[in-house]
């Protein structure tokens, strides 16, 4: 919540035009080129550590002769890169705007603000909603849906599953949050504005799993519906928090639904 002083009583016009009871323009201290840095800094870590992983272990220990196409979807090696990869992007964001901006609070510049227990939970029971939603509306349209995509074969075993769902439930919420919502969207709204800057946050949130889901449509548009009222949140809480949260019950409800299909991650053949 940002601090509005109060109405001096002895200034008539602003008695006369009331309290400013509009909400703040989106103004980071970031420019949308520094957006991109972020994500080109990101791209090239990920694909450094990758390709690094999969080297030692195609030439050493229990992995040695493995295709490389296989080593690429083996969750022992992706998640801890995949971990890896998000501190060094987080670290270069908080450098960024230290080094280039002087900002010392960064969670305050990426508007944390950190919601109360009600609230807080409401934002995690919206998130579980909306995997509810994304679960019925897949499987209403799953005729248009590829039986097979990429993203299953990461799901080999229980081990793996397990591993992807503290992934996706602890990690993966955040430090996606922290680019889309936290420095995209605010960059494009100076620019564009509110309703633009949802759409074109939306977008490139649900491009980022096209490799995943086989370039299907169906999956992608949802992705890009969840990714607009997450961002709609955003904007209208002015908190980072709120659409973290929101995404971590998303990913949860998932892993739940997947988690009770597979009657407890053993027959993931089912997937």
């Amino acid at each position: 919540m940002e601090f509005r002083s109060p109405i001096p009583l002895d200034d008539p016009s602003a008695a006369a035009s009331g309290p400013d009871v509009s909400p703040p323009l989106e103004d980071p201290v970031w420019s949308f080129f520094d957006v991109v840095l972020i994500a080109a800094f990101g791209f090239v870590v990920q694909v450094v550590f990758l390709i690094s992983a999969i080297q030692i272990a195609h030439s050493s220990g229990r992995f040695r002769g493995m295709r490389l196409s296989d080593l690429e979807k083996l969750t022992v090696l992706l998640v801890p890169v995949q971990v890896a990869s998000y501190l060094m992007l987080i670290a270069f964001m908080v450098a960024l705007l230290k080094l280039k901006y002087g900002v010392d609070n960064f969670l305050k510049a990426v508007r944390w603000n950190a919601p109360d227990l009600r609230t807080g939970m409401l934002a995690v029971a919206g998130g579980m909603g909306l995997g509810f939603f994304s679960a019925i509306s897949s499987a209403l349209l799953d005729r248009w849906i590829p039986k097979s995509l990429p993203i299953h074969e990461y799901f080999r075993d229980a081990s793996s599953a397990y591993t992807l769902a503290f992934l996706g439930i602890f990690v993966a919420p955040f430090v996606e949050e922290l680019f889309f919502r936290g420095f995209l969207y605010p960059a494009l709204a100076r620019k564009l504005g509110v309703a633009a800057a949802i759409i074109f946050t939306a977008a490139p949130f649900a491009l980022l799993h096209e490799q995943q889901l086989a370039h299907a449509w169906i999956p992608l548009l949802l992705l890009f519906v969840i990714g607009s009222i997450l961002t709609f949140f955003r904007a209208k809480t002015k908190s980072l928090a709120i659409p973290v949260l929101m995404h971590a019950g998303y990913n949860s409800t998932l892993f739940v639904l997947l988690f009770i299909g597979t009657q407890g991650f053993r027959h993931m053949e089912r997937v």
